[in-house]
C-alpha cells in the first residue's frame, strides 16, 4: 500500500508535465509545423489560386505550459485537424483571424467543431461575411489580449494596409510579431492588391514599428520568417516615390 501511495504523485506529475513537452516539427502533405524559439512556431499550409498557383500560407502558434493561441486558422479544415491534433491536450485559448481572406480563416469550421472560440476584429467579420465564409465568433473593436500560461499576447489593428482589417499578433515575452499579409517576406512582390491601400501600407508598418520595441522574430503571410528586416522591406516596397 505504502508503494502505491509514494508513486501517485509521481504519476500525477507526470501526467501534468505530459502537455508541456515540447513538441516536434511537424510535416504532412497538407501542412508544415516549424518550431521559431521556445514557444513560437510557425504553421503552413497551402492555397490553390488560379494568380499564383499553389501558394504557401503562415499562421502562428504561441503555446506557454498548457495553453496554446493561434493566429490564422490552415487554408483548410483538414490542416486545422491536424494542427488541433499537433497541439494535443494543451488548452487552445482561442484562433484569431487577421484579415477576412480565405487563406487565414478556410480551416476555420474545424476549429468550432472543437469547441475552439475565434475571434476577430468588427470589421474583419463583416467583410468575411460578405464573402460568405465561416464566421469568427467573438468580435473586438481595436485589440484584444490573452492570458496564455501566465503570459499576454496581443492582436492589435495599427491600420490598413494588404486589406483595410488587416490586425498583426505580437507576443512580448517571445519578441515575435505575426504579421500576416501586412508584412512581407524578404523580396517578395506586392502580392494580391485586390483589397490593398497601398497608400497607408508603409505608414501603418512604420507604426508598429514604432510601437512595438524590440521585435525579433517576424512572421509573414507567405515565405521566409526573418527579424525587423521584413518591416523595413514593407516599408520600402510600398513607400511612394
Amino acid at each position: 500500500m505504502k508503494n502505491i501511495i509514494y508513486l501517485l504523485p509521481i504519476l500525477i506529475l507526470t501526467s501534468c508535465k505530459s502537455t508541456r513537452l515540447p513538441l516536434k516539427n511537424y510535416e504532412s502533405e497538407t501542412l508544415k509545423i516549424q518550431k521559431l524559439s521556445n514557444h513560437i512556431y510557425r504553421h503552413i499550409s497551402y492555397l490553390e489560386t488560379d494568380s499564383y498557383g499553389k501558394v504557401s500560407c503562415n499562421g502562428m502558434v504561441y503555446l506557454n505550459g498548457n495553453d496554446a493561441l493561434v493566429f490564422d486558422t490552415p487554408t483548410n479544415n483538414k490542416a486545422s485537424s491536424e494542427l488541433i491534433d499537433w497541439i494535443g491536450k494543451r488548452k487552445i485559448k482561442g484562433v484569431v483571424v487577421t484579415h477576412f481572406h480565405i487563406d487565414c480563416l478556410g480551416g476555420l469550421k474545424e476549429f468550432h467543431l472543437n469547441d475552439i472560440e475565434s475571434y476577430a476584429s468588427k470589421l474583419t467579420i463583416e467583410l468575411a461575411k460578405k464573402d460568405g465564409q465561416e464566421l469568427p465568433r467573438q468580435s473586438f473593436d481595436d485589440k484584444i489580449a490573452f492570458v496564455v500560461g501566465k503570459k499576454i499576447a496581443y492582436a492589435q489593428f495599427f491600420g490598413q494596409g494588404h486589406t483595410k482589417d488587416n490586425v498583426v499578433g505580437y507576443v512580448p515575452s517571445e519578441k515575435a510579431l505575426f504579421g500576416g499579409c501586412l508584412i512581407k517576406a524578404l523580396n517578395a512582390g506586392k502580392g494580391n492588391l485586390e483589397d490593398a491601400n497601398t497608400n497607408q501600407w508603409s505608414t501603418t508598418v512604420e507604426r508598429i514599428k514604432n510601437k512595438i520595441d524590440g521585435i525579433e522574430v517576424v512572421i509573414p503571410g507567405h515565405g521566409k520568417n526573418g527579424g525587423n528586416e521584413l518591416l523595413d522591406f514593407t516599408i520600402q516596397l510600398f513607400k511612394e516615390k
